[in-house]
């Protein structure tokens, strides 16, 4: 739907808010409340109130926009507050409402009527600010390697006052490598490779390049292995994800458009993302972008080229590796089954390792939890889901467990730490890149 461009009066947020949100009425109109929503939202099936559906927050975006409703009421703020933003509902509606774009006007109508509690603030500073995280995270990668983090997991106290603390240092406890190899290697050519399929440039992060650099290094090496030659896209940034989930859309079309510039000027013909919440956001940039004249028809054209590190191996075959013999536990993270429409790919990625037992997690298609960061800010509520998640994931009684996310990985992966058990917690890359070192693809290098 074409959107004007809109110019923020001096004074007046929650009218300029309103008529923002007003322009989405035709997004909003086609919920018919038929329910089909219910069985798949994770929050209304825990709390049983209809204001925790996707129909039911609909039906309160609505009477913010017909000015029913103000913004910062708690009617409002609360029940948006409690949405994962799973996008579980979207699949299943029979009339397509855009549920996730409502939800990030709703969220951002919220927190310019009512700023958003301490924690999530800061961490959006943090997550906009390239000097911000490079300190944020070098802090936590020394607590990591010290095993400070799981110590603090463990002794801290059990107090409801400590569960956010808790739950944190289990993630980035979860974060440590485990299980696979992480020697510096570099992908040799492809031998029997059609050529060079594309040029693709690779979206470095933030968590993956702070605390899952291993992951980016496996994916330069899988793509190179399946013939895509990599290039270097300087000046990219934030993906801009966590600030719409949180409400600050105007954060995130900033940092939108300052990656837009930097893979245009990379001369990429494509984009690879390996973290499935930042490909979502990246896909949906010309929605985001909507109102920006200078930068719709360019944000439409960049969203065309991205794609999931999986759909670009599913997509070249991949090339078959060596033998692991393990079991792994797989989930869909929800940004790529449910916002993505990708399925498949990660299990064929998994497919091209021979002996490897690959055991779907039971409810796969639920959230797990982490839902950007929602485990931390929501511990009882995310840590139910979150435990049920890693319920399922036990039952499989695999000796791994593999997901397409960073958030997945760390909320999945903090459960497990909780719980003292050992299984490690891996992207598919990384198991399908140790199965090319053993199968000797590689040869000693600087990484990728």
């Amino acid at each position: 739907m074409a959107q004007p461009t809109l110019t923020r009066p001096a004074g007046g947020t929650t009218t300029w808010l309103a008529e923002e949100l007003e322009l989405q009425r035709e997004r909003l109109m086609p919920c018919v409340h038929c329910g089909f929503c219910l069985p798949a939202c994770p929050t209304y099936n825990r709390l049983g109130d209809e204001n925790d559906s996707p129909r039911g927050r609909l039906h309160l975006m609505k009477a913010v926009v017909e000015g029913r409703l103000d913004p910062a009421s708690d009617a409002f703020r609360t029940h948006i507050d409690r949405c994962l933003g799973c996008r579980a509902c979207e699949p299943v509606c029979p009339s397509g409402v855009e549920y996730g774009t409502l939800l990030e006007l709703a969220r951002h109508t919220a927190a310019e009527s009512a700023p958003p509690g301490v924690l999530t603030r800061a961490l959006l500073v943090v997550m906009g600010s390239r000097p911000l995280r490079t300190v944020f995270f070098a802090v936590g990668r020394i607590l990591r390697s010290t095993r400070l983090a799981a110590l603090g997991a463990h002794f801290l106290p059990k107090v409801p006052a400590m569960r956010s603390a808790r739950f944190g240092l289990a993630m980035l406890a979860a974060t440590q490598p485990q299980g696979v190899s992480t020697s510096s290697m570099t992908a040799g050519a492809a031998p029997h490779g059609p050529g060079v399929r594309a040029r693709v440039a690779i979206l470095e992060g933030c968590v993956q390049k702070g605390l899952y650099e291993r992951v980016n290094h496996a994916t330069v090496r899988t793509l190179r292995a399946n013939g895509f030659s990599i290039v270097e896209a300087r000046g990219q940034d934030c993906c801009g994800a966590l600030h719409a989930h949180g409400g600050d859309l105007d954060r995130a079309r900033s940092l939108a458009r300052r990656n837009i510039d930097a893979f245009e000027a990379s001369g990429a013909d494509l984009v690879a993302v390996n973290a499935a919440g930042c490909g979502a956001a990246m896909k949906e940039y010309g929605t985001l972008l909507a109102s920006d004249g200078a930068y719709h028809a360019r944000a439409r054209a960049f969203a065309t080229r991205v794609r999931d590190v999986t759909e670009l191996l599913a997509e070249a075959g991949p090339r078959t590796g060596a033998p692991i013999a393990r079991s792994v536990a797989y989930d869909h993270p929800c940004h790529l089954l449910h916002a993505q429409r990708v399925a498949r790919p990660p299990l064929q990625v998994l497919a091209a390792i021979p002996q490897l037992e690959v055991r779907v997690v039971a409810n796969a298609e639920e959230c797990c939890g982490g839902a950007g960061i929602y485990g931390i800010t929501h511990p009882d509520l995310g840590g139910q889901i979150g435990g049920d998640k890693v319920a399922a994931v036990r039952a499989t009684r695999a000796d791994a467990v593999t997901t397409p996310n960073p958030g997945c990985m760390m909320q999945i992966g903090a459960g497990l730490v909780l719980e003292g058990a050992r299984e490690a917690v891996v992207h598919p890359v990384e198991l399908l890149d140790e199965s090319y070192r053993l199968a000797g693809f590689y040869r000693n290098g600087d990484g990728g």
